[in-house]
């Protein structure tokens, strides 16, 4: 068992993904600009898992984080996600393939424990298989193993959450989706986490809602207060309960979204927002 320090929960998360080669600078710029949340994934095909080591040891040697300052977050990814780099053996069971896959984000990311460890998405869009029992069960062994403080699960559905709920199954700790306004910011997913005290992680709070961020009441209210469009999303975001990712490659991008974790917005504009596209 890890007997490391442990971060708390940050209020604002980096995503890595899409990130290539440019992995380890920009880790290394977004703790230096003051996030102490970081997200990746073993899963080669979209997450340079062993630039986000190389970024985070960079980081320490400079000295201005330690391990125990950062909130570190990755993924299990099952096969048909991946490219042909594999962090485990494809022939190997579910449970092993699981333990390779933390034995190897923890070499890559240089440390003996992650604060939270992922099922990157269920085996079915259509519900909770007996697959991701199989997994669930294993990732939460490797809790019990000490590599992993907390346990979540990224993009799923509430029928997935109701059916890991029904087989008296023990519920993620954080939940991470893409989160459209069209359809109520998740509204159900959200719902479901309120009700059962599981964070909700937004992610492509911007990307998707192109439309919302160019909407003239968010250009409104961003004139009003001073600040950029982005940074009234996030504000909102935090508003009803979502912990934002953000995956800029921009210093002033990084210190701005930083930034909104100083704005509150009045109520009527939270709803106002929250009803804009859903």
């Amino acid at each position: 068992m890890s007997c490391q320090p442990s971060a708390s929960v940050p209020n604002f998360v980096y995503g890595t993904a899409w990130k290539e080669e440019l992995t380890p600078a920009l880790v290394k710029l977004a703790l230096r600009a003051g996030f102490r949340g970081i997200d990746t994934a073993n899963q080669r095909r979209h997450y340079f898992e062993a630039g986000v080591g190389q970024g985070l040891a960079a980081a320490y040697r400079d000295g201005f984080v330690t391990r125990a300052d950062v909130f570190l977050q990755t993924k299990f990814t099952y096969h048909p996600g991946q490219d042909h780099r594999l962090p485990y053996d494809p022939g190997a069971e579910l449970p092993d393939q699981v333990a390779q896959s933390m034995a190897s984000s923890l070499e890559h990311l240089g440390t003996d424990y992650v604060d939270s460890y992922v099922l990157h998405g269920p085996a079915s869009n259509y519900g909770w298989s007996d697959a991701d029992n199989e997994v669930w069960h294993a990732l939460k062994k490797e809790r019990d193993r000490g590599h992993t403080r907390f346990l979540g699960v990224s993009n799923v559905s509430r029928r997935h959450l109701e059916q890991m709920e029904a087989l008296h199954s023990e519920l993620p700790a954080f939940v991470q989706n893409r989160c459209f306004a069209r359809l109520g910011w998740d509204r159900d997913v959200r719902a479901f986490c309120r009700e059962h005290g599981i964070g909700y992680q937004g992610f492509s709070l911007l990307t998707a809602n192109l439309e919302i961020l160019h909407h003239d009441f968010i250009a409104a209210l961003a004139k009003r207060a001073n600040v950029t469009p982005a940074q009234i999303v996030f504000a909102f975001a935090r508003a009803i309960e979502i912990l934002p990712l953000t995956g800029t490659s921009s210093e002033q991008h990084m210190k701005e979204d930083l930034a909104s974790s100083a704005l509150k917005l009045p109520e009527d504009a939270v709803h106002k927002i929250e009803q804009l596209a859903g």
